[in-house]
């Protein structure tokens, strides 16, 4: 399987980056954290404009593995993608993984973020994935079940199922 633009999708807490970053290892594809685009230091987010205009600009590179749900854009890449991986995990997972996160690094920037916004507990953020599923995820698989027969969509719904997916990788594709 080949790839050039790929969206990885997917809760807060379901593996986005660390999945993203060994497929972009494993692909030799340029991998781009949306957070770490979106948020400027001290928590300032870019302005709906000018993230929309980013993103445009970003999905004509030739090549990518985009990494972040952003529900409002979540279209712009859709349509440029040529590959959409889901990873729809369970909730209590996803939970597990943002707390981890949170006290692993707090006080600190994570290796996917911004300098200048360190990791913080935010009980509207845990509110956020545990009603993801509910509330988010209909509208998710309306979207994807409306791409054309052009794209592939695969969905990884456990670690094991992603586990497996890298291991089942080439090593490294030549493009």
């Amino acid at each position: 399987m080949q790839w050039n633009k790929v969206a990885v999708i997917g809760s807060p807490g379901s593996g986005k980056s660390t999945f993203s970053q060994q497929l972009g290892r494993q692909v030799r594809l340029p991998v781009y954290h949306l957070d770490a685009l979106y948020w400027k230091p001290g928590w300032v987010p870019t302005p709906k404009e000018a993230w929309d205009a980013f993103q445009h600009q970003l999905v004509q590179q030739k090549q990518w593995i985009i990494d972040g749900h952003y529900a409002r854009t979540l279209d712009i890449r859709l349509e440029a993608a040529d590959t959409v991986i889901w990873l729809d995990m369970p909730t209590s997972l996803c939970l597990y993984r943002a707390i981890k996160r949170t006290l692993f690094y707090r006080g600190k920037s994570r290796p996917d973020l911004t300098e200048g916004c360190p990791e913080r507990f935010q009980l509207q953020f845990l509110q956020w994935i545990w009603h993801f599923r509910h509330k988010q995820r209909p509208a998710l698989l309306r979207r994807l079940a409306a791409l054309d027969g052009s794209k592939t969509v695969l969905v990884l719904r456990v670690p094991r199922e992603v586990e497996h997916f890298i291991q089942k990788l080439p090593s490294a594709q030549t493009h």
